[in-house]
């Protein structure tokens, strides 16, 4: 009797683990980025996977040079025709590692609304650092680009800052493009 009990909880536990498992297929149909959802599957951040969930958002590549009026855009998320969240990683980024294609989807799936704050902008951009900080291998060469330098910038400001001294945010605030697209002016 304890035999099968035993084995009787082992199914159940299997079966409502199964339950609460992510497919990360269905948030994109590219490999590069289901390997990047996958990675924070295992990495533990479900709160990037409850937000893609929640939200319905989608992710993939595409060219984003017309998109943010010329700015240098990483990714970014927004709203397609039919009202769907997309997250759009800039198709230049395409060969980037998996680590660093993770740390931009943890970044935008914190944009939930039609628009950002700056408060909201400062948690998106600390949950893309704080990723970065758990994801970088250091036996890792990474390549020399715009999105390593900002990644290991952003990580290093948010090992830095402090409860009364927030650098991330003191970053965003300060920074042109964000003072205009947050209202900050």
């Amino acid at each position: 009797m304890k035999k099968v009990v035993l084995v009787f909880c082992a199914f159940m536990f299997l079966a409502v683990n199964q339950a609460f498992a992510y497919r990360a297929s269905s948030f994109s149909s590219d490999a590069k980025i289901v390997a990047a959802i996958q990675l924070l599957e295992k990495s533990g951040d479900t709160d990037v996977l409850r937000n893609l969930q929640k939200y319905g958002m989608r992710v993939k590549f595409d060219d984003l040079t017309m998109v943010m009026n010329g700015h240098n855009a990483f990714a970014v998320s927004t709203y397609n025709n039919f009202g769907t969240k997309v997250i759009m990683i800039n198709s230049k980024y395409k060969s980037a590692p998996v680590e660093q294609i993770a740390c931009l989807i943890a970044h935008e799936s914190y944009h939930t609304g039609y628009s950002a704050n700056l408060e909201e902008e400062t948690m998106a951009t600390q949950k893309e650092a704080s990723c970065w900080k758990r994801l970088k291998s250091y036996s890792k060469t990474y390549p020399d680009n715009k999105l390593t330098r900002r990644l290991d910038k952003l990580t290093g400001l948010y090992m830095a800052s402090t409860a009364d001294n927030n650098l991330v945010e003191a970053k965003i605030a300060n920074n042109g493009f964000y003072r205009s697209q947050l209202g900050l002016n």
